[in-house]
């Protein structure tokens, strides 16, 4: 079983990359909900590139994918943060056409209105939000149009998954000083690309990560950091179901007890449960029962 994220970088190039493999951390989210092929494909490559693009942050911190459509898928999201927690949920209607899928093209094909946005929320400073329109063909290309687009750094993405392993890749061409420029191969971008088009899903979902890179980059002078492990984690609990009491306010509660005591809050994320009875309800707002 591997959830790792592998750095690597080229020597004296202004090249950085990221490979990413999910096993058992996949099958703990997947197992979470009955989720038809095409949705577990999609969920899979949302949390690969959650990963990856949280690996080109500086920042202490989460970012999330999330997905929003009309009609019989509603939204999917997936999140990591600086630790290499990850999590991932969807929603969804029973639908015919999700059945048999190979990548995120099945279930982009049955979207309506789409919009992809990736949130980047640190633990100190301002949240921010980027908007994307889902008119590429799959998960991947519409990642890579946004970094073309928006940050304005050639990016190249590779996503695959199924329901028992999900995998990327990413590598970015970085700045370069004008003195940098003079000494780099200007072919060096252009290859690469096309070496790393040669990967097959099978092999980013199956092969070891070094074993991937040497493939593919074997006559480049690839470095490698490190590995970081990659885990699910919720990070629902105690505290925020309480303060999600609080916020809707003591009226509510009330009216929510008179129904339902006592109150129940599942996680959808994780299955956790949290039950408050009346007198634990109530005691949020300084009150007790006589």
């Amino acid at each position: 079983m591997s959830n790792l994220r592998q750095r690597f970088y080229i020597e004296n190039c202004p090249v950085r990359g990221e490979v990413v493999q999910l096993t058992d951390t996949l099958h703990t989210i997947l197992k979470q909900r009955d989720y038809p092929q095409a949705v577990e494909v999609l969920l899979g490559e949302m949390l690969s590139a959650t990963a990856l693009l949280a690996s080109t942050l500086k920042i202490k911190g989460n970012i999330s994918l999330q997905i929003q459509a009309q009609g019989s898928f509603k939204w999917a999201m997936a999140e990591c943060n600086h630790l290499g927690q990850l999590r991932a949920l969807a929603d969804f209607e029973e639908d015919a056409r999700f059945g048999q899928a190979s990548d995120s093209s099945t279930l982009f094909s049955t979207l309506q209105q789409p919009i992809l946005f990736i949130n980047i929320d640190p633990e100190f400073g301002e949240r921010y939000q980027g908007i994307i329109a889902l008119d590429q063909p799959t998960l991947a290309g519409c990642l890579m149009q946004y970094y073309a687009l928006s940050a304005q750094i050639p990016t190249h993405i590779a996503l695959a998954s199924d329901a028992q392993a999900a995998g990327g890749l990413l590598i970015q061409l970085l700045p370069r000083t004008e003195e940098e420029k003079e000494h780099i191969d200007e072919d060096l971008w252009p290859r690469l690309i096309m070496l790393t088009n040669t990967l097959k899903a099978d092999e980013l979902k199956q092969l070891d990560a070094q074993e991937i890179l040497y493939r593919l980059y074997n006559e480049e002078d690839v470095r490698l950091p490190e590995v970081e492990q990659l885990e699910f984690s919720c990070t629902c609990s105690q505290q925020k179901c309480e303060n999600a009491l609080i916020h809707i306010g003591e009226d509510a509660v009330k009216d929510t007890l008179s129904a339902q005591n006592p109150i129940e809050m599942d996680c959808q994320f994780c299955n956790a449960k949290y039950t408050f009875n009346a007198e634990e309800a109530l005691a949020l707002f300084g009150r007790h029962l006589s």
